[in-house]
């Protein structure tokens, strides 16, 4: 059977996870949630290397060199775990202490040279996107609104599941080691002060999310210090629960022992004896706001999502057309937060696909580059909470620094700056954004702007009038021919696209005219 592996390099450890795994059942088709849950896999190694990253980060700002070598150390142990199975596939994560170091680069440029290790720094939305993931494939929630929390070392990644869809999610700078180097540093015991300060600080950060997160029916936690509570305070008749009061007062009976006596007392690891303390805060805070008595624990984390989607793309069951339609819904509730027009982003939408797919002779673009253009469609236009004047500009901005769940960071560059240009000037070098890009990414850019510039000119004035689109292209003539459908006068929005059509014209030297004649059958 074919072999995976994942690494998860956190901010309180290094973590490798090889499995063995024969193709999935599915259980129901174009739903994630129905395949069967890890099934059926095999765990051939685990490892894990108590590598601090997070202790300098949360301070200084910088990974120390004692520490990226550790880590480096650690991943080629890593590689060689990897190769002594024949792994088939792999990902490894690096997750917040990386993320936030000013020379994070450095870790994952040695990686690559040193250990033969593509290190990929991922934002919190996606740790949160795999947590999810392995959990609804752990557990069935049903219909329940269920909160999940997993508590690293640097971070907390918040999502709300509202019939098995993610409805919010958010990640907050509270993590176990973050807190450690912030409030507890040099402390033996918790005293009564420092517990209300940690407390303090929790609310603070959760502050922005509670409202968001509204009414919850479950409370379902990840994460190591998550599992060991779990082991410490079982609820009564779940295998997988935590009983918040048995947790509360062992709460208690932690802040009052040093380490070493957590340590000794509990026979838990060094690295575990002191970050549960704060871990177990957040999730008693949480409990505490939200009424509940239980806590689920399903034992999975950030590795198991990673190794769910391994699993299913390598065996080629990963439902992308599932993944498409939960991006653009995720699409759907920003462009809500900013009140967009969302009869006409979803018509524009509609009409960029369309070009797309008759025009993909001409373009070449992929199945993902496809999806970029419908997120870019969908959310051209939330500019216009800013301001009309300039909205492009805006739309850009919202975009770039909007959490996206199932996009990467160097997609969302791509999407925010196809939005940038469905108007206005085309795209110059000079411009901030389109200048960071590389030269594909740019590529990429020019042409789906182009595309989005004449499926937005198709409903100028947002009224729908248009109702269908298709194109021709003949390379021979050197055109590309739209038959429109639809009722009413559409001379305004005619006029618009061979106003807007011209940076396709430029880009492949293709002009683009409009048929008399209605959409052919």
């Amino acid at each position: 059977m074919p072999r995976f592996a994942a690494i998860d390099v956190g901010s309180n450890a290094l973590r490798l996870r090889v499995i063995e795994a024969a193709a999935p059942s599915q259980a129901g088709k174009g739903r994630l949630s129905q395949l069967k849950a890890e099934g059926p896999w095999k765990d051939l190694a685990t490892l894990r290397s108590p590598v601090r990253l997070g202790a300098e980060v949360f301070l200084s700002g910088r990974l120390a060199p004692a520490s990226v070598g550790q880590a480096c150390n650690a991943l080629r142990e890593f590689r060689q775990e990897m190769d002594r199975w024949k792994v088939d596939a792999y990902r490894a994560i690096a997750t917040s202490a990386v993320r936030e170091a000013k020379n994070g680069g450095t870790l994952v440029e040695r990686a690559r040279r040193e250990a033969g290790i593509e290190l990929e720094t991922i934002e919190g939305i996606e740790e949160a996107r795999l947590i999810t993931l392995a959990v609804t494939r752990r557990i069935h929630l049903g219909d329940k609104r269920a909160l999940l929390v997993d508590v690293g070392g640097g971070s907390s990644e918040l999502t709300v599941l509202e019939r098995g869809e993610t409805a919010f999610t958010m990640s907050l700078p509270l993590g176990t080691v973050r807190m450690l180097e912030g409030y507890l540093k040099g402390a033996k015991t918790v005293d009564r002060a420092r517990e209300r300060l940690i407390e303090e600080a929790i609310d603070r950060a959760l502050g922005e999310a509670l409202p968001q997160i509204g009414v919850v029916e479950t409370l379902v936690g990840t994460g190591g210090n998550v599992d060991t509570l779990c082991e410490m305070c079982p609820a009564k008749g779940s295998s997988r629960g935590i009983d918040v009061a048995a947790a509360k007062a062992l709460f208690k009976k932690l802040c009052a022992m040093s380490n070493a006596e957590r340590r000794d007392e509990y026979q838990l690891r060094p690295d575990r004896a002191d970050t549960i303390v704060p871990a177990a805060a957040i999730f008693l805070r949480l409990a505490a706001v939200l009424k509940m008595s239980t806590i689920l624990a399903p034992g999975v984390g950030l590795a198991a999502g990673a190794l769910e989607e391994l699993v299913d793309k390598f065996f080629h069951v990963w439902d992308a057309a599932e993944e498409a339609e939960r991006i653009l819904e995720a699409c759907a509730r920003l462009g809500r937060h900013y009140h967009f027009d969302e009869k006409h982003a979803r018509h524009v939408c509609r009409f960029a696909t369309q070009l797309f797919d008759d025009l993909q002779q001409v373009h070449a673009f992929g199945e993902r580059d496809r999806l970029l253009l419908r997120v870019a469609a969908t959310l051209h236009d939330v500019g216009d909470y800013v301001h009309y004047s300039g909205h492009h500009k805006h739309s850009q901005y919202l975009i770039q620094h909007a959490d996206i769940m199932g996009i990467t960071p160097e997609e969302r560059a791509i999407v925010s700056n196809i939005a940038r240009y469905h108007r206005k000037g085309p795209p110059d070098p000079n411009h901030p954004g389109y200048r960071d890009l590389g030269k594909e990414a740019r590529g990429k850019v020019r042409g789906l702007a182009g595309i989005l510039r004449i499926a937005d000119a198709l409903d100028r004035e947002h009224k729908q009038k248009i109702e269908s689109v298709r194109a021709a292209t003949d390379l021979s003539a050197g055109r590309v021919t739209l038959f429109l459908g639809g009722e009413g006068d559409r001379e305004l929005e005619e006029w618009t696209v061979r106003a807007k059509a011209s940076l396709w014209r430029d880009e492949y030297d293709l002009d683009v005219e409009i048929a008399k004649a209605e959409v052919p059958e």
